[in-house]
């Protein structure tokens, strides 16, 4: 049986504060007890469980987040967790002007069992099943789709661009969070790319916790014409896989509704929820 509880405290005690390697001209400011990341396109608070203010004091924390980045010009994000404390915080961030998003499954998978369970899926999916799959290597099945590590700045910007035409709003901010995390530290990231007849069709990646045994699954997004032939559990295999070969033993990731009961038959648990709310400038 897997505890819950005990991956919810592993993942509050290692994956509430950042501590990656940086890109260029981006950096961690702490105030009390958040931490700013600045320099990204969009300004982020990440914060422990437990803010340990309440009332007044929670109101002026998010003011002070939330006017910094005014200054900047930019919008912030703060993601929020259903656990977390005080309880008022959700809705004293929408009384300063934060828009709730959509709440997302936080998932903690097994890296070795999901990496049998996605590859195993993936072959019975067909298509782009058939490729090994493993980071690094290059693949091909029947339908002519490779599967490969994404390198170098026109490969973050094709990824930008599937990604762009995926969701329908700009990412392009994507290609220049990439960049910059490979350039920072490689180790710290691998990314994956699924292309069909010179397109990227699929794209995702996972940045590694160090110090931790936690590996962060993101992207996973596939152009609607290739879903259903096996592209997504190809990268969830893959990177699965990597993260055992690595000696990571856990994969994070935080889920969207039409990714989540996917990754509960690869044998992740959900721990809680998480809901980003945005702060935008007036026009």
């Amino acid at each position: 049986m897997v505890d819950v509880a005990e991956l919810l405290a592993a993942y509050d005690a290692r994956m509430r504060i950042p501590a990656d390697a940086l890109p260029e001209g981006v950096f961690y400011e702490r105030d009390g007890p958040v931490v700013r990341v600045v320099g990204t396109h969009l300004g982020r608070v990440r914060a422990p469980r437990d803010l340990g203010v309440a009332g007044a004091q929670l109101d002026g924390l998010i003011a002070r987040q939330r006017d910094f980045f005014a200054a900047r010009g930019q919008g912030v994000e703060w993601k929020v967790r259903a656990h977390d404390l005080p309880a008022e915080l959700p809705e004293r961030l929408v009384a300063a002007g934060f828009v709730a998003g959509e709440p997302a499954a936080v998932l903690i998978g097994p890296a070795a069992e999901v990496a049998g369970k996605a590859a195993r899926a993936a072959g019975k999916a067909g298509g782009a099943a058939q490729v090994n799959g493993r980071a690094g290597e290059v693949g091909r099945e029947p339908d002519g789709v490779v599967l490969r590590r994404a390198v170098g700045a026109q490969d973050m910007r094709r990824i930008a661009e599937q990604q762009t035409r995926v969701w329908g709003f700009d990412c392009s901010w994507v290609a220049d969070d990439l960049t910059g995390r490979v350039t920072a530290d490689p180790g710290q990231i691998t990314v994956l790319v699924a292309e069909a007849g010179g397109q990227v069709v699929s794209s995702a990646w996972s940045v590694y916790q160090r110090g931790t045994e936690f590996v962060a699954l993101l992207g996973g997004t596939t152009v609607p014409q290739w879903r259903g032939r096996g592209l997504y559990s190809a990268l969830v295999a893959a990177r699965a896989r990597e993260a055992v070969e690595r000696g990571f033993r856990l994969l994070h990731v935080d889920a969207s509704p039409a990714s989540a009961p996917i990754l509960r038959r690869y044998g992740f648990q959900e721990i809680t929820t998480s809901r980003h709310y945005q702060w935008v400038p007036p026009a």
